[in-house]
C-alpha cells in the first residue's frame, strides 16, 4: 500500500527535502460513489494521498444532505442548478507516476459510459468526470478519453459520457466519508470497471484493478443450466460466500467463478454488473435470475433464492410453504437402492437408503437421518402438535417426525418424497 494520510504524510514531510513534496499534483475525479473510487485510486502506486469531495455544482458550499436534497429537487423540476458530484481528490508524486497512469487508473476503476449513473448510484451527483486545473490536466483528460474510447468501443461499450471541465467549488466531503471503506471493511463492493484495459498501459496504473480477467470458457461450463459467481479481488463478501457457500458445494446446480465482468463469449446478461459478489443464474445461455451481494448468514436466503429457480411448483409449494404431497403420489415411495437421498438445492445428504422401510403411510420413510443433517421444530398448525423436519443445509420443510417407527430409534421420519433427490452409491 502506497497511501500516505494523516500524521504519516505530516512525519514524511519532516523527513522529505521540500522540493519532492511541492512537486506533488492533485487532480479531481468523479467515479460514482467516492467510497470505492478513494478505495481503487489509493491503490495506485504513486499516489500519495485521496480525498472524497464534492465537486462540479453551482453552490459554493454544500455537504452530504446539500447535494442529497438538490438531486431530488432536480428529479422533481424544482431546481435548474447544476448539482455537485461526489468525486475524490488524487494527489500524487509526478515523479513516481504520470498524470496518464493516474488517469488510466480512472478510466479502467468504473464504468464512463453510463452517464448519471454507477452501476446502481442513480443520479447527476454519481457522474463520470474530471476536473482539470492546468491546460496540461485538460489535454491529458481528453487524450486519454480519446484512447479509451477506442478499446471500450472495440470491446462494444458505447460513447463515454464523462464530464470534462476546469474545476469549480471543490469541497471536502464529511470526516466520516474519509477512508470510509478502510473503516468499515464491509463496505460496498464495487466491480472496479469495465474490465477493458487502457491502451498501451505499462501496468502501473492498472494494479487498482489488476489485468482485466479473462472471461469464462462457454465450452466448459454448462449451457443448459449454469450458476456464475461474480467476484472482485479484495471483497470481504465474496470470500465470505466461498467460506459459508462454495468450499462445500454440492448442488447439482454446476458452478463457476470468475473475476470478469464479462459473461462467457455467447452468453447474455439481463443488465450490467455493479456489486460483488453477484450470483447469476443462466439458463440456455441467458440470464433467468441473479443474487447481489452476501453478509454472514445469509446463506438460507440465497439457498431459497436458488431453491425458487430450479424447483418445480410442487415443490416449492412442500419446501417453502410446508406443503403435503397427497399419500401415495410422491417420487422414492419405491426407491431401494444403496445410495443417499439428498436435498434438492443444496445436494447436502439427508438419509441413507439403508435407513428407509416400508410404513405403509404412502411417504418415504425413515428411522434415522445423517448426523447434522435436519433440524426439529416445534409445528402446532392446523389444531395437531408435531414436530417438523427441515433440511439443515437450506432450511426448506421436509415432514415430520413420529414416535412410531421400528428399532433401533423409534422414530419414524416422514418425508415428502418430491423434495429428495437420490443420488446411488457408486458401482
Amino acid at each position: 500500500m502506497y497511501r500516505i494520510q494523516g500524521l504519516l504524510l505530516a512525519t514524511l514531510v519532516m523527513v522529505m527535502p521540500l522540493q519532492a513534496v511541492a512537486a506533488a499534483e492533485s487532480i479531481v475525479l468523479g467515479m460514482g460513489c467516492f467510497w470505492g473510487a478513494e478505495k481503487r485510486m489509493s491503490q495506485i502506486p504513486g499516489v500519495l494521498d485521496v480525498e472524497s469531495g464534492y465537486a462540479g455544482g453551482d453552490a459554493r458550499r454544500v455537504g452530504y444532505r446539500d447535494v442529497l436534497s438538490e438531486e431530488r429537487k432536480i428529479e422533481r423540476g424544482r431546481s435548474d442548478q447544476r448539482n455537485h458530484a461526489e468525486v475524490v481528490k488524487v494527489t500524487f508524486d509526478p515523479e513516481q507516476v504520470s498524470l496518464t497512469e493516474v488517469l488510466a487508473g480512472f478510466w479502467q476503476n468504473h464504468d464512463p459510459t453510463q452517464g448519471d449513473r454507477q452501476g446502481n448510484d442513480i443520479g447527476s451527483n454519481y457522474r463520470s468526470a474530471i476536473y482539470w486545473t492546468t491546460p496540461e490536466q485538460r489535454k491529458a483528460a481528453l487524450a486519454t478519453r480519446d484512447a479509451y474510447q477506442k478499446a471500450l468501443t472495440a470491446a462494444g461499450y458505447g460513447p463515454i459520457t464523462t464530464e470534462i471541465a476546469p474545476l469549480r467549488n471543490y469541497n471536502r466531503a464529511e470526516d466520516y466519508h474519509q477512508d470510509y471503506l478502510k473503516k468499515h471493511p464491509k463496505g460496498y463492493c464495487g466491480l472496479g470497471g469495465t474490465g477493458v484495459a487502457f491502451p498501451g498501459d505499462s501496468g502501473t496504473a492498472r494494479s487498482a484493478a489488476g489485468k482485466p480477467a479473462p472471461r469464462l470458457d462457454a465450452d466448459a461450463l454448462s449451457f443448459e443450466r449454469q450458476l456464475i459467481v461474480f467476484e472482485a479481488e479484495d471483497c470481504p463478501y465474496c470470500k465470505q460466500f466461498r467460506a459459508d457457500v462454495l468450499n462445500d458445494w454440492s448442488s447439482r446446480v454446476p458452478v463457476a467463478t470468475t473475476l470478469s465482468t464479462k459473461p462467457p463469449a455467447g452468453w447474455t446478461l439481463k443488465k450490467s454488473l455493479f456489486a460483488t459478489p453477484t450470483m447469476v443464474l443462466f439458463e440456455n445461455g441467458k440470464e433467468v435470475s441473479r443474487y447481489t451481494g452476501y453478509n454472514t448468514g445469509d446463506d438460507a436466503r440465497f439457498w431459497k433464492w436458488l431453491g425458487f429457480q430450479v424447483l418445480t411448483p410442487a415443490q416449492k409449494r412442500i419446501a417453502f410453504a410446508k406443503g403435503t404431497e397427497p399419500a401415495f403420489t410422491g417420487s422414492h415411495l419405491d426407491e431401494q437402492r444403496p445410495g443417499v437421498f439428498v436435498d434438492p438445492i443444496t445436494g447436502a445428504p439427508l438419509f441413507r437408503s439403508d435407513s428407509k422401510f416400508h410404513s405403509g403411510t404412502g411417504w418415504p420413510s425413515f428411522f434415522q437421518p445423517i448426523e447434522g443433517a435436519i433440524t426439529l421444530h416445534e409445528d402446532n398448525s392446523h389444531g395437531m402438535h408435531r414436530v417438523e423436519v427441515r433440511s439443515a443445509s437450506s432450511g426448506i420443510h421436509l415432514g415430520h417426525v413420529f414416535d412410531d417407527g421400528p428399532p433401533p430409534t423409534g422414530k419414524r421420519y416422514c418425508i415428502n418424497g418430491d423434495v429428495l433427490s437420490f443420488v446411488p452409491d457408486p458401482q
